[in-house]
């Protein structure tokens, strides 16, 4: 049992590598594939346990990033920053642990459970993961496969219908390379590998999404200022220079990008600046899209947001999806003065109305996202129906050069080749890119430099079928085929 729990670690971390910045995809397959085959002699709980270890190996190296962000930047005791981490890794492990347990409290191996409970029950947990308890997105299979032929279901069916191509690729492989297994079973998990890579190459050739009117220049602005220095009062001065440096180098893009937060200073403060600002802007034949947060008086209410400035009207678009303990602490507030993970000066923020307007700038109208709520997909549905742009504002200071923004860029690529739209994605340190609508990168700026990327995007409109239908049609029929199968399974089989 001890090799199987080793094996299940070490399974479990070395899928990591399949994400970014490495980019090892196939091990996405492999990785699941081991942890079915670990599991499948075991009995229930043996088999729970295995899979805890798995998720715990998956975890603990894949976010050993907050611990900069927590402890570095946060400067929380490090006792605390690791019962945080301790807690998350321990949290995530109960997925890849229910599926164990799952699979081998109610099947018997063979038939059912390898065909289709264990795939299934993957991607139905990791939906779960997904949004339960606030939802923990990161590491979702499916974004490892952006540059795989597998990346063709994600306009069809979204991340999850990526996710579980790649389950049930690596149960087929499992049916493959099984002993003693009858020919025509391996013929069909054959014809299966087959299927679920070759149709994504057929559906990516279909153009899902069309062009609507010309191409146009953006600029999209780096500050890089470093995370440690951009709240101290004695650099703000300068960080508004940087920024006012930055955008004049700007001028002839339509649109310029500013990151998440870019200033070091409430919006309400800056209203002779935010004027001068668009007057140079009409001036230039430019619009903007700001990072910055905002104060709201009379509720006393402060949000991360992104404000729009634009001779079509000005605009707020404020974060729908906050961070716990990062923008808000689940606490008594009698405890947040030691337990603060963020040296910011204001409470917590104000979560964002689920039914803002959509806003325009550059004549587009914009699917606007703040930092980490672009790893939510379905949010961003419903302003597929409008927008042509999208643009994601972000600061991925506070996880230094780690693997964090190199998967943070990812997903955000997942976002574009879902939506089948470009998307202008402004980071403080870095990854600053633009991405086309078939995920790939249209230009990039390189990590912790101060620079201005330019660009040109093409407005897109059109609805893929997964900005059509969503996460249902892959979440509502897992669920029923598992269903099915537990209907189905003989009684005699449950095992303690």
């Amino acid at each position: 049992m001890i090799w199987r729990i080793t094996g299940a670690f070490l399974a479990g971390a070395l899928l990591n590598l399949a994400f970014a910045p490495f980019g090892w995809w196939p091990l996405a397959i492999l990785g699941p594939a081991a942890l079915f085959t670990l599991i499948r002699p075991l009995p229930p709980r043996a088999a729970a346990w295995t899979g805890a270890a798995f998720g715990a190996g998956l975890f603990s190296c894949g976010t050993y990033w907050l611990y900069t962000a927590i402890h570095g930047f946060g400067q929380a005791p490090v006792w605390l920053t690791l019962f945080l981490q301790a807690a998350l890794v321990a949290i995530m492990a109960a997925y890849p642990a229910a599926l164990g347990y799952f699979a081998n409290r109610g099947f018997a191996a063979g038939g059912w459970r390898d065909w289709l409970v264990l795939p299934a029950s993957w991607v139905l947990l990791e939906w779960l993961r997904s949004w339960l308890f606030s939802g923990f997105p990161w590491l979702g299979l499916g974004y490892a496969f952006v540059d795989s032929p597998l990346a063709g279901w994600a306009p069809v069916l979204g991340v999850f219908g990526v996710t579980a191509a790649a389950a049930f690729a690596a149960a087929a492989l499992c049916i493959l390379v099984a002993p003693r297994l009858p020919a025509p079973r391996r013929i069909a998990a054959a014809a299966l590998l087959a299927a679920l890579f070759a149709t994504p190459l057929l559906l990516s050739r279909i153009p899902w999404t069309r062009a609507t009117g010309e191409p146009f220049p953006v600029a999209v602005v780096q500050g890089a200022v470093p995370q440690d220095q951009k709240w101290q009062a004695s650099n703000r001065d300068a960080t508004i220079t940087r920024y006012s440096e930055l955008t004049a180098q700007s001028w002839g893009a339509r649109l310029i990008v500013w990151p998440e937060a870019a200033l070091p200073v409430l919006a309400n403060e800056l209203p002779d600046y935010l004027e001068a600002l668009q007057a140079a802007g009409r001036s230039h034949h430019a619009d903007f899209a700001i990072g910055l947060v905002n104060f709201d008086p009379q509720a006393h209410a402060y949000y991360n947001g992104i404000r729009i400035i634009s001779d079509a009207g000005n605009g707020w678009y404020y974060k729908r999806h906050l961070v716990p303990f990062g923008e808000y602490f689940p606490v008594p507030a009698f405890v947040r003065s030691w337990m603060r993970l963020m040296s910011l000066p204001y409470d917590d923020m104000t979560r964002g109305a689920d039914d803002q307007p959509i806003l325009t700038a550059a004549g587009q109208k914009l699917g606007l996202t703040v930092c980490y709520e672009d790893a939510y997909g379905s949010a961003q549905l419903p302003v597929l129906r409008e927008a042509t742009l999208l643009v994601n504002v972000t600061n991925n200071a506070w996880y230094g050069d780690s693997t964090a923004p190199h998967q943070h860029l990812q997903i955000a690529r997942m976002r574009a080749l879902e939506a089948g739209r470009y998307l202008v994605r402004a980071a403080n340190d870095g990854i600053t890119a633009v991405i086309g609508p078939q995920g790939g990168i249209v230009a990039r700026l390189p990590q912790f430099q101060e620079a201005v990327l330019r660009a040109a995007v093409q407005p897109m409109t059109g609805l893929t079928p997964y900005a059509r239908w969503g996460n249902y049609p892959v979440i509502a029929g897992l669920a029923l085929a598992v269903l099915v199968a537990v209907l189905r399974r003989p009684r005699r089989i449950l095992r303690q």
